[in-house]
């Protein structure tokens, strides 16, 4: 019975300290006790995560790095060799389980499918008809790399499973429990699996493990002394050359159970020692050269040993906050010669920061090319390709181009994005590119064209324009039209002009001015034509017949009051339309995928002084066809009936 005492600073128990057990599954038990009484507990082989829970287990701290660590560096490891579908198998206890429920977590936040997760049943044998299902779903579910979270005893019978029904060339991610455990290796066949890799605790320095198997042999020899020496007397003794101080009632020879010597385990109850004893030193003050004979307190001893920070054998010993040891791993290959097995450090992986390092130099594969064997769901698409997801799992996918307009985001491997308003993308683009602006310019092909073209015609309407001055007097020009002329010169000129309103880049003026430049020295144009080709037809074929509407139109001045008229109205409808609708510099952007076109935006003069352009012509047309059998002295009237027909 304990007794129970007001406060956990009052109990002296015989041990102030407690190093093991060897099994999580004990740890958990002994670690919840002896939390409630801040006795230190450091244990060289429990590695559950749970046990870092201080809120828990308070007084524990271990020697063997936590399978938070492990689990991280299997994750890392998947990650380096892009293998992105797995199994999972754990065995069936809590080493087992916790392992993988901690790998699937971090697994699920990455790109790394789990094809399959199982269990692999304790205390079995090859006739358990669960080991045969394993193999037959590792086979079923077309991965290439297994991770085997599990215990040494459990792994046994089914890796001989897997042996049996001849399950090769696969990758099999070991976690430190059995990974160097010779009772694994030793399996018969088990070289034809395929290559085995996985982590170990950091390995101890080499004289340390050349002392410890002396120390082996010392112990072997020991116990067989101690042995014969109880069935001769009937009572255990020590030899004088034996350093004994305990009476040895079970001895047994190491070598009937070889797998159980572990080297590394060995320096991990080494290490927990050390840990407890520079705790006490520091703790009772030796280090002035004489230690306090003060009562030891385990709580005291605890927060010292939390604090120790050594070297041993040129391997550092401290705890981190959780208790456990600032200690990482090595990343260890299985090599074949024929049937005899051995291992390689072909990498570490070290803590704060959490990073693996591989030496590819000494990685062997099993494959017959020598490279690291691929397990993926589905092969990764080309670039500017978006995965299309097939099923629940995000690795498994078909690959479709993005179409044109859009690219991929790396950050984002199943949609495609929108480019922005002033980006294009080809179809299956990774980027964006910046649309070219356009818009006609002055010193383009086309433009240059359009200008020479409207430069002659000015030139050609300004020789017109010097001849007929030259000529104003002459019954020719008279007869032509006299001033009216000069005015359809220069209505015409107004109206070449308007051309230039279409290069550069547009403004606002120019898209205001452009279209009402346009139609309104053309109307002037078509009114002056509209008025020539009533005169000739009044004089020809109206004025015998009603001559009084000649001298009226004459008389009133009739062609000036239409050609003021008209313009007017086409004045009117052009200022209308600008103000309900006015026409401004726009961005167009459908026109073609890769251009930003710089336009003026459609407006309702557009179509109102082209409706009334096309009214106009068609009445010039009509009075021009009714001269087209005038006198061959008039013919101008057939000349402008052709011209007009063009026009429409």
């Amino acid at each position: 019975d304990v007794q129970v005492l007001p406060s956990f600073q009052h109990y002296e128990p015989q041990a102030v300290a407690v190093i093991g057990p060897d099994s999580t599954r004990l740890a958990l038990t002994t670690a919840a006790v002896l939390s409630l009484f801040l006795v230190p507990e450091i244990s060289y082989e429990a590695s559950t995560e749970t046990l870092s829970l201080k809120r828990l287990y308070p007084s524990f701290l271990r020697t063997i790095p936590s399978d938070r660590q492990q689990v991280k560096a299997i994750f890392l490891l998947l990650q380096h060799f892009g293998w992105t579908w797995v199994v999972l198998l754990g065995s069936d206890n809590t080493y087992g389980r916790a392992g993988l429920d901690a790998l699937q977590e971090l697994l699920t936040a990455s790109n790394v499918c789990v094809a399959y997760r199982g269990t692999i049943p304790a205390n079995s044998d090859t006739s358990n008809p669960e080991l045969h299902n394993l193999a037959r779903i590792l086979t079923d579910v077309k991965v290439n790399v297994t991770v085997v979270f599990s215990n040494r005893g459990s792994v046994i019978p089914f890796f001989e499973v897997v042996v049996q029904r001849n399950i090769t060339g696969m990758v099999w991610v070991a976690s430190e429990d059995w990974l160097l455990a010779k009772t694994v290796w030793q399996v018969p066949g088990i070289q034809t699996i395929g290559s085995v890799i996985g982590m170990a605790v950091e390995k101890p320095e080499p004289t340390m493990l050349e002392r410890f198997k002396a120390w082996k042999m010392l112990e072997e020899g020991a116990a067989a002394e101690c042995a014969s020496s109880t069935e001769a007397d009937g009572e255990s003794t020590g030899s004088a050359w034996l350093d004994c101080t305990q009476c040895c009632t079970g001895c047994h020879t190491l070598a009937t159970a070889p797998d159980m010597y572990d080297a590394q385990g060995s320096f991990n109850v080494y290490s927990a020692v050390y840990a407890v004893a520079h705790g006490l030193h520091d703790l009772l003050g030796c280090a002035s050269g004489a230690c306090s004979k003060g009562t030891v307190y385990p709580w005291q001893l605890l927060q010292k040993i939390r604090q120790v920070n050594f070297t041993l054998y040129k391997s550092r010993i401290s705890f981190d906050d959780s208790g456990d040891i600032r200690k990482g791993y090595d990343i260890v290959m299985w090599k074949w010669s024929g049937p005899n097995w051995a291992s390689d450090v072909i990498g570490t992986f070290r803590v704060n920061p959490d990073r693996l390092s591989l030496d590819a130099g000494k990685i062997l594969w099993h494959t017959t090319d020598g490279q690291a064997p691929n397990s993926v769901c589905s092969e990764a698409c080309q670039p500017g390709e978006k995965r299309l997801q097939q099923s629940r799992h995000l690795c498994c996918f078909s690959c479709v181009a993005c179409p044109s307009g859009t690219f991929l985001n790396t950050s984002d491997p199943f949609d495609c994005q929108a480019c922005g308003l002033d980006e294009w993308a080809p179809a299956g683009s990774e980027v964006c590119f910046n649309r070219t602006v356009e818009f006609l310019s002055w010193s383009g092909p086309l433009s240059l064209a359009l200008l020479a073209l409207a430069a002659l015609l000015m030139l050609l309407i300004a020789a017109l324009a010097v001849l007929f001055a030259l000529n104003a007097s002459t019954p020719v020009v008279k007869s032509a039209g006299g001033k009216t002329c000069f005015l359809m010169l220069g209505s015409l000129a107004c109206t070449c002009s308007s051309l230039f309103c279409y290069f550069g880049e547009p403004s606002r003026v120019a898209c205001l001015l452009r279209l009402p430049l346009f139609a309104i020295s053309f109307t002037v144009f078509l009114s002056c034509v509209a008025t020539r080709s009533f005169q000739i037809l009044c004089i020809f074929k109206l004025n015998a017949r009603y001559p009084a509407l000649y001298e009226a139109w004459m008389r009133r001045r009739g062609p000036v009051l239409f050609m003021v008229a008209s313009t007017a109205v086409q004045v009117v409808l052009c200022v209308v339309a600008e103000a309900a609708s006015p026409s401004v510099p726009r961005r167009e952007y459908g026109a073609w995928a890769e251009w930003v076109v710089l336009e003026c935006a459609p407006s309702a003069a557009a179509d109102a002084a082209t409706a009334y352009t096309v009214l106009l012509s068609a009445g010039c047309f009509v009075l021009s066809y009714a001269g087209t059998d005038l006198p061959a002295a008039y013919n101008e009237a057939k000349s402008l009936t052709v011209s007009l027909l063009l026009h429409l």
